[in-house]
């Protein structure tokens, strides 16, 4: 058996931590807009706790990204593949993550990535070289640390 996963990260911003990531992964912010639709209309959801983003209703406290090419669920708008779903939390981020994700750039791209990457909105941490390789320690937006390989 295998299970079905996303990552869930918190943020201070969820939907703009969404367009972050979607621009920098290649990715597309979910269109949960059916869904909230159909919660609102069965009274399972207040107004109040959606959003008016990109066009169309979202949730106002988390919002997904997810891989184009992965399935999606056309009653819920979510994807059925690989995601990232970014929830808002009251506190600050204070610690490093003891997560990240590695984004693996095409040979000879890495700093390229990085550079196309700061562009959006990220900051380089630090540049490694060791016996295992070379990469990139960026953080996002929020302060989140991931590396460029």
């Amino acid at each position: 058996m295998t299970l079905h996963w996303k990552l869930v990260v918190d943020a201070a911003d969820p939907h703009a931590q969404a367009v972050f990531w979607a621009a920098a992964l290649g990715y597309e912010v979910e269109d949960n807009d059916a869904l909230i639709g159909q919660l609102l209309g069965l009274g399972a959801l207040a107004e109040e706790e959606t959003v008016a983003f990109q066009g169309r209703r979202a949730f106002r406290d988390l919002i997904a990204v997810r891989h184009p090419d992965d399935p999606v669920d056309e009653r819920t708008g979510g994807g059925l593949g690989r995601r990232v779903l970014f929830q808002r939390v009251p506190e600050t981020k204070t610690v490093k993550n003891r997560l990240h994700l590695d984004v693996h750039a095409d040979q000879g791209r890495r700093d390229a990535e990085a550079e196309r990457i700061t562009g959006l909105g990220a900051r380089v941490l630090e540049r490694v070289k060791s016996q295992g390789g070379e990469w990139i320690v960026m953080a996002d937006p929020e302060g989140n640390e991931f590396c460029v390989c």
